[in-house]
């Protein structure tokens, strides 16, 4: 049965690569939505998980604002799949003008000094437009880790379809790909990095929305290892067709402390970071796992 369902995880994500982007935009947009509606009214894992994660988020939420928001974060969710999709067959242009950030001198000052530049954002709109953004309208390569999924040909399609918007890819492999990741950063390279959920078991604990949660260590210790900049990033979606975004001043590194300390206060930094984000567009935040130590510590027997 898993083996099942994996090819036909594979088989289904292949059906939305080849055939999404060949939809006039206003079709595939009406499609999101509908799998959207369509799933938040099915109330299933991923709806009810998102759900519980908003109400860490809008503690003060009645029942009824809570479902709003879970509903507009599944049409939020959707319109990142479609657009990632879509975007292959995008222009420069249109890529171009397709995200709006600000704060944009923090990233180009950093690169400019020749440092190195480590981007950290949560899961928050299309992290993979803003990739496109700085690929195709700044013109800089980067390099970015990308969690393994099962099956390995679905790891596949996603590692070919980031390398094909010029992006570097690593698996997300500990060691390996950090030591790829530290010298791309001392040759004055630029990485990205996704990092509001610790996918090992070495992540930092930090406070998050008043709660314990456990985010990666990795932008801090590259910054420290390498001193390179940490910059963290916010995204979200408006009314428009254009996604908006937040290119945040540096997580500086203490000035004293031990290694796990520095680290450990650099990525409490991020976190409060991204909670500000998350809060201002709660809707744009697709975090459908768990995230919290207490909902983890539900699932160990």
């Amino acid at each position: 049965m898993s083996g099942l369902k994996d090819k036909l995880s594979d088989g289904l994500y292949g059906l939305g690569w080849a055939t999404v982007k060949k939809l006039p935009e206003p079709v595939a947009r009406g499609l999101g939505r509908r799998i959207a509606d369509t799933a938040w009214k099915r109330r299933g894992p991923s709806v009810l998980r998102l759900e519980s994660n908003l109400a860490r988020v809008v503690p003060d939420a009645s029942p009824e604002r809570l479902a709003e928001l879970s509903k507009a974060g599944m049409r939020s969710y959707m319109r990142y799949w479609m657009e990632s999709f879509r975007l292959p067959a995008w222009s420069a242009e249109r890529a171009a003008g397709s995200f709006d950030p600000k704060g944009v001198h923090h990233l180009k000052e950093g690169l400019a000094s020749g440092r190195g530049v480590i981007v950290a954002l949560p899961h928050m709109a299309n992290w993979d437009l803003a990739g496109v953004w700085v690929t195709r309208a700044l013109g800089l390569p980067f390099t970015t880790v990308a969690e393994r999924l099962k099956p390995e040909s679905l790891f596949d399609r996603f590692v070919a379809y980031r390398e094909s918007l010029g992006m570097e890819v690593l698996p997300h492999t500990g060691g390996a790909a950090f030591g790829v990741l530290a010298r791309r950063l001392r040759a004055g390279g630029l990485v990205c990095l996704v990092a509001d959920r610790d996918l090992s078991a070495s992540g930092v604990e930090v406070t998050f929305f008043g709660e314990a949660a456990r985010m990666p260590a990795g932008p801090a210790m590259l910054a420290q290892q390498t001193g390179a900049l940490l910059l963290p990033v916010t995204l979200w979606y408006d009314d428009t067709d254009v996604m908006r975004g937040r290119i945040h001043a540096p997580v500086e590194v203490p000035e004293s402390g031990t290694r796990a300390e520095k680290a450990a206060s650099m990525t409490q930094a991020l976190a409060d970071v991204f909670a500000e984000g998350i809060a201002d567009h709660p809707e744009d935040w697709h975090m459908l796992q768990r995230l919290w130590l207490a909902d983890l510590e539900e699932r160990t027997p």
